[in-house]
């Protein structure tokens, strides 16, 4: 207010004689001939200037390209990848072999790409932002991460008596962050796409101490765990690429803005071809198995690879339930459940299987993680699907 009262000009005093002439009121004829014809000459002009006189309409928002468009829901199709490639590893195992025997650092170079594309679609002031707006939300939710299923990834292995090789690759993939493809699930399901974005992360940062940390606790009975090798393989793998995706964004945000659009599909086909490769691996050593339980005792969810089948389907829905239910008892809101309830639920199988091939000699401590990718992005998808139909109740997100 003081700036502006320092451009008003001084106020001089009136005589009195002076100040009882010009206070009386004009006439209303006065002061109609006076505003009158300013009013019609301002309008005539308006009308002889036509319509470029008028204001601008306000300009309308950037439209997003078509082939933008065209990348999302290409980049949204993991599911189908997935277990496409997985049909082709049964039919042609032989087709994923390239891969695999440039294993294991193929396998560490695809994750690395990943989280690179990752680091790229993430800026840092976003993220400080989201980390401010819910830190309880956020909180919970990796809370809920790294105890709901590693708990159970211990759990299910020992009721279903699984073998000291599955038992880890279970519990490691119990103890590994939530996935990059919840994210596209929560945008299915109507959840908290922002609080899904965050909480994968900070997962994925915590996976650097709390992933090495969990496996050893919980799976040292069955094997001897390095959790410092694990944990260098995780900064190694997880972490690096993103902080180096993140500086090359603002680096050269020319460059990043024409590549982002690119990168969501590029981590999706890479995370498919890393699956399906370890699972087509593992598929060639176990072929006597499933045709053993094909043939010989009723069906193929009888032998071993049915009842890893089923310990990963266990993890998944124990990780979807538990999850929605703690945030529920929470008290968060509808949206908030869903992020959650998905976000525990859906693990990063690639990193699972990268630290399994890398730290243990058994090839069968990365097959949890290989089968995860398929059955777990089937049950997400589902999930999604079901919750899209239902809208989360108005009443409910305001309290």
């Amino acid at each position: 207010m003081a700036p502006l009262l320092l451009l008003l000009p001084p106020l001089r005093l009136l005589p009195a004689t002076r100040l009882r002439a010009t206070s009386r009121p004009a006439s209303p004829r006065r002061g109609l001939s006076y505003s009158y014809p300013r009013r019609v000459a301002a309008v005539l002009r308006q009308c002889r200037a036509g319509p470029a006189a008028a204001p601008p309409p306000p300009a309308a928002p950037d439209a997003v390209p078509r082939w933008h468009a065209a990348l999302a829901a290409a980049a949204g199709m993991y599911p189908a990848y997935v277990t496409a490639g997985a049909v082709v590893a049964v039919a042609r195992p032989d087709a994923f072999r390239w891969f695999v025997a440039l294993a294991p650092g193929s396998y560490t170079f695809a994750l690395g790409l990943i989280m690179l594309a990752m680091g790229l679609t993430l800026e840092l002031r976003e993220f400080l932002a989201l980390l401010r707006e819910s830190p309880l939300s956020i909180l919970f939710g990796c809370a809920a991460q790294y105890t709901i299923m590693p708990a159970f990834g211990a759990i299910v292995s020992r009721v279903l008596g699984l073998s000291p090789s599955l038992s880890v690759g279970l519990i490691l993939l119990g103890c590994c962050p939530g996935g990059t493809a919840s994210n596209v699930v929560t945008l299915v399901a109507k959840g908290d796409v922002p609080l899904s974005i965050v909480m994968t992360v900070c997962s994925t940062l915590g996976a650097v101490f709390l992933t090495p940390l969990l496996t050893k606790i919980l799976a040292g009975a069955y094997v001897p765990v390095d959790a410092v090798k694990l944990s260098l393989s995780t900064l190694q793998v997880v972490v690096a690429p993103i902080l180096l995706g993140s500086s090359i964004q603002s680096a050269f945000p020319s460059v990043v803005k024409f590549v982002t659009p690119f990168a969501p599909l590029l981590a999706v086909l890479t995370s498919s071809l890393l699956a399906c490769s370890v699972f087509s691996e593992n598929f060639v050593r176990l072929r006597s198995t499933i045709a053993d339980a094909s043939y010989g005792n009723g069906g193929l969810f009888s032998g071993d690879i049915g009842v890893v089948m089923l310990s990963v389907f266990l993890l998944h829905c124990a990780g979807f339930v538990v999850g929605y239910t703690t945030a529920a008892i929470g008290g968060f809101k509808e949206r908030q459940r869903r992020a959650i309830s998905i976000e525990v639920g859906m693990q990063n199988s690639s990193l699972g299987v990268v630290l399994a091939t890398a730290h243990f000699s058994s090839s069968l401590v990365a097959l949890p993680a290989a089968l995860s990718a398929v059955i777990m992005n089937i049950m997400g998808s589902t999930l999604g699907l079901v919750w899209q139909f239902m809208t989360p109740d108005s009443k409910n997100e305001n309290r």
